[in-house]
C-alpha cells in the first residue's frame, strides 16, 4: 500500500467536557455514532475517550481534504477498537464516497489521550494491501 495523505489533530477535553455538559444527548448523537456512544459509555471517565473520537474524525477529514463542509457528517466516521484494543475506522456516507474517489482504501489511525488532552494521527493509504517496491 502507499501512503496518500496525513491529517492530525489535538483536543482539550474540557473543552469537550463543556459540550458534554451543556447538551449531553444532543452533542453525543451528533459525533458519535451508536456503537462508538456504547463504548465510550462503558468508561469511568468518559471523557478522553470522547474526546479521542472527536480527534480522529478530525484527523480523518483532514486526511479525506475536505474539512466540515458539503454532505459530511460526524457519523460518516466510526472508530471502534479491534480486539487488540486498536482503533480502527469505518466511513459511510459522503466520507466513504470521497475515500474512494481519492482511491484511498484504508485509513491507519493511532489515538491518545490524558486527563486534559486527546490527539489522534492518521494516515490515508492507497492500494490493494500488496507491498509496492
Amino acid at each position: 500500500m502507499q501512503f496518500v495523505s496525513h491529517g492530525i489533530d489535538l483536543v482539550e477535553c474540557e473543552r469537550i467536557a463543556q459540550m458534554m455538559g451543556q447538551y449531553p444527548d444532543k452533542f453525543l448523537a451528533r459525533i458519535l455514532t451508536d456503537a462508538e456512544r456504547a463504548y465510550v459509555e462503558t468508561k469511568r471517565h468518559p471523557v478522553p475517550h470522547v474526546a479521542g473520537r472527536f480527534a480522529a474524525k478530525e484527523a480523518i477529514l483532514k486526511v479525506l481534504g475536505t474539512g466540515w463542509r458539503g454532505q459530511i457528517s460526524w457519523r460518516d466516521m466510526e472508530v471502534l477498537n479491534d480486539k487488540a484494543g486498536g482503533p480502527r475506522v469505518t466511513l459511510t456516507g459522503e466520507c466513504a464516497r470521497i475515500a474512494e474517489r481519492l482511491g484511498i482504501a484504508r485509513i491507519v489511525l493511532s489515538i491518545t489521550h490524558t486527563q486534559n488532552y486527546a490527539a489522534a494521527s492518521a494516515i490515508g493509504l492507497v492500494g490493494d494491501g500488496e507491498s509496492s517496491s
